[in-house]
């Protein structure tokens, strides 16, 4: 499994407008936005921003202002347009109680602040839970009694929680603009 990344969390960022990044690291700061799903640094989101960049999904533009120092504002490129797009419609999300919690909540943030319907992204990751669920379910009754039991029966309980909390997904009302 790779490892979780905020590129895609920063792209849909990117797409709803241009920011430099220390408007980025506010994203992520802000409870009324990211901040209880990521916990980024200012040196992290400088160094995905300058990564981003190189993969070329994201442009860097100076922009001077009588105010303050030059800032690089960045928007996303037509690649990262395409990888946000496929992000966001992504129809096999992973069902680690991780990802949901960090993944999945970004990728409803974002898909929210674009304006994209959200229930196929509720739908997708529902289905990975559902199926994980019966392949741990059918692990459970074939093991053994002890620990691997005991981990089976955990994971379990964690998805069918994340299940009734995801039905309640498409249920909340939108997140409120401008914050």
């Amino acid at each position: 499994m790779s490892s979780l990344t905020p590129d895609e969390t920063i792209l849909g960022l990117l797409a709803v407008q241009a920011r430099h990044g220390y408007e980025l690291l506010e994203c992520f700061r802000s409870t009324h936005q990211l901040g209880r799903v990521w916990n980024l640094s200012t040196s992290q989101i400088y160094a995905v921003l300058k990564r981003l960049e190189r993969e070329g999904w994201i442009a860097g533009h100076e922009v001077v202002s009588e105010n303050a120092p030059p800032r690089t504002e960045y928007t996303l490129t037509e690649a990262g347009e395409k990888r946000l797009h496929d992000w966001l419609h992504d129809p096999q999300p992973a069902a680690s109680i991780r990802r949901i919690r960090v993944e999945f909540l970004s990728r409803l943030h974002i898909a929210r602040q674009l304006n994209i319907p959200t229930n196929a992204v509720v739908r997708y990751q529902r289905e990975a839970c559902v199926a994980k669920c019966k392949q741990l379910v059918t692990e459970r009754a074939h093991a053994e009694p002890g620990i691997d039991y005991l981990a089976l029966e955990l994971h379990i309980n964690q998805l069918e929680a994340v299940l009734h909390w995801i039905e309640r997904c498409e249920l909340m009302p939108p997140e409120p603009e401008n914050l």
